[in-house]
């Protein structure tokens, strides 16, 4: 009897001691398309939800390349859609799509980042004639940027401080006096008016001496 209290004692105090099971870390969202691929045109939504825009991003491609799922989720849908395949990967009210795509699972099939979905197809491309994967994340009814869940999404570098402001012009040099002099043509003038008049002074004087000089001989 005490040997088998001994026994449930040890096993009691075993499964007190023993660490509760740790959660495995979420897996990061990835780029549905490998190498990482360029962004040929943005994410543009429209001020109105009837105004014209871009709802996604459109990644350059090539014909049957693999289409990968970004996020942990479920396939809700998987099929043709307006003229194009698309594949729908729900997570809760977060949706994520890829178009145009030939879908390789089934509705239903769970996955996780970096599971093949299906492959890119060239029919239905916003970009003909090039071929592009048209990838949407869809929040409720609220469309938003998918390029926020990559870590690695491209940045706009800004500047670090902003631009001086234009310096003002230096103010022209103010004229010297001797330039002024030289500008000034009218005061030429005059000092030749008094030369002249100097000259003509002298001449009636020396004249007159002259005259006076012959009545006296």
């Amino acid at each position: 009897m005490k040997l088998i209290l001994l026994t449930l004692t040890t096993a009691a105090l075993t499964l007190g001691t023993t660490p509760p099971a740790t959660a495995a870390p979420p897996v990061r969202p990835a780029w549905p398309l490998q190498p990482r691929p360029q962004v040929v045109h943005g994410f543009e939504l429209p001020a109105k939800p009837w105004l014209p825009g871009h709802r996604g991003v459109d990644l350059a491609g090539t014909p049957g390349q693999p289409v990968l799922a970004a996020t942990t989720g479920t396939i809700t849908y998987a099929g043709p859609l307006a003229g194009r395949g698309v594949v729908t990967v729900s997570t809760g009210p977060r949706r994520t799509t890829y178009e145009p795509v030939v879908p390789a699972l089934a509705v239903g099939a769970a996955v996780t980042p970096g599971t093949l979905i299906g492959h890119l197809s060239a029919a239905g491309s916003h970009c003909r004639p090039a071929t592009c994967l048209h990838w949407g994340l869809i929040q409720g009814k609220q469309y938003l940027n998918p390029l926020t869940l990559v870590p690695d999404r491209p940045v706009r570098l800004l500047p670090l401080s902003p631009d001086p402001p234009p310096r003002a012009a230096a103010p022209p040099p103010e004229p010297s006096p001797r330039a002024e002099r030289a500008d000034a043509p009218h005061d030429t003038s005059r000092a030749g008016e008094r030369t002249a008049a100097a000259i003509v002074g002298a001449t009636a004087a020396l004249m007159l001496a002259g005259g006076l000089l012959i009545r006296r001989h």
